[in-house]
């Protein structure tokens, strides 16, 4: 065997990548003196693109397949090295493997808050974060604007300025799109494909697809939600005197185990039931502005009363006690006080039955 038989031996024969890593977009081939045999196999799998770069200038670029190297198929490489009559000796140039396949569940998110003018809350700052996938679409520009002479380029080196320029056009979406704070939830997906839209011409120059950008969440600041969250709790209690009966309700079998007993429950359901119904009364007069009466004193009746389509009082128990007995107030007669969900008929109310009681029945009809 002679030298040159030797050489070749020891040369380049089949040019490939098995890539067992998930982060790395571009791997340069290693070689010796970057020598490559004359009809060599040069395999591109699925999901990557082979380039032949020679002195700096990018040549070739192979797809997905199987290729014996000659100069019928490395034709700008071909003319950048000046073979015109082709070649059977090893030749020299740089192979990078482009990894074409999209890279998925990439995060992004605002570094700092983005102030907007809200139609409900005037000035806010929000929050945002999500996720993408990307992928090289373009290797030949992949590789002159990004990777340049790097032998190896991972998703790490590349994730800090898709995250910044992700997070500047979704400012620009948010604010286009109009849309208010609390109905943001709602039009993730638009949002989402407004700013998928405007990262196409930002990516393009630079040979990368951004695709599934998805919007997770859209925050506001702490102390604003904790605002929202009190709002949305007496949203929740609603009628404020059911509930503090609910909650007396089940804070009964407790007292029971207590050393003041039933009899200790019996007053703290007194007090919450009267404090409730002066609140729910307070709620639902009106306005402050409006001049109210003060509210009865504790442990007296007062209701108003319908009489003769008037409404009088409030009435004391003296000044009902007169009613009844003047024959005024009746058991058909519509009373109310702070508290009752409406007007009833005295008769079906429980605290006024005991006035009634002391009327003497009428007179049977005369004979």
């Amino acid at each position: 065997m002679g030298i040159w038989d030797k050489l070749r031996g020891e040369l380049v024969d089949i040019v490939e990548w098995l890539d067992d890593t998930r982060d790395t977009i571009v791997w340069r081939f290693p070689r010796y003196e970057n020598e490559i045999k004359y009809g060599a196999k040069l395999i591109v799998r699925e999901g990557q693109a082979a380039a032949f770069v020679n002195q700096g200038a990018l040549a070739d670029v192979f797809k997905p397949g199987t290729y014996t190297l000659q100069t019928s198929n490395l034709p700008v490489l071909s003319t950048l090295q000046g073979w015109k009559y082709g070649f059977e000796s090893p030749f020299k140039s740089e192979v990078y493997f482009v990894n074409t396949r999209p890279f998925t569940d990439q995060k992004w998110g605002t570094k700092n808050p983005i102030m907007l003018r809200d139609a409900e809350f005037g000035p806010v700052r929000l929050r945002a974060f999500g996720t993408f996938a990307f992928h090289v679409s373009d290797p030949a520009a992949f590789l002159r604007q990004v990777v340049s002479t790097s032998g190896v380029f991972t998703v790490e080196l590349l994730q800090d300025q898709l995250r910044d320029m992700i997070s500047a056009r979704f400012a620009d979406a948010l604010g286009q799109s109009k849309i208010p704070a609390l109905d943001l939830a709602g039009n993730y997906d638009q949002v989402g494909k407004a700013l998928t839209g405007k990262m196409i011409a930002d990516f393009e120059p630079y040979g990368i697809q951004v695709m599934n950008l998805l919007v997770e969440n859209v925050s506001l600041p702490p102390e604003v939600e904790a605002a929202i969250d009190k709002r949305s709790s007496m949203g929740v209690i609603g009628n404020l005197q059911a509930y503090t009966q609910y909650q007396t309700a089940n804070a009964i079998p407790d007292a029971a185990k207590n050393p003041g007993g039933l009899a200790g429950a019996g007053l703290g359901v007194a007090v919450g039931y009267n404090m409730a119904s002066q609140l729910a009364g307070a709620v639902n007069a009106g306005p402050a502005n409006v001049q109210q009466s003060p509210p009865p004193l504790p442990g007296s009746v007062s209701y108003y009363v319908g009489i003769n389509g008037q409404q009088l009082g409030p009435l004391d128990a003296s000044a009902l006690h007169e009613k009844v007995t003047a024959g005024q107030l009746t058991r058909d007669t519509l009373v109310w006080k702070a508290g009752m969900a409406s007007w009833l008929a005295a008769g079906q109310v429980q605290e006024l039955t005991t006035f009634f009681g002391a009327v003497p029945p009428p007179l049977p009809p005369q004979k």
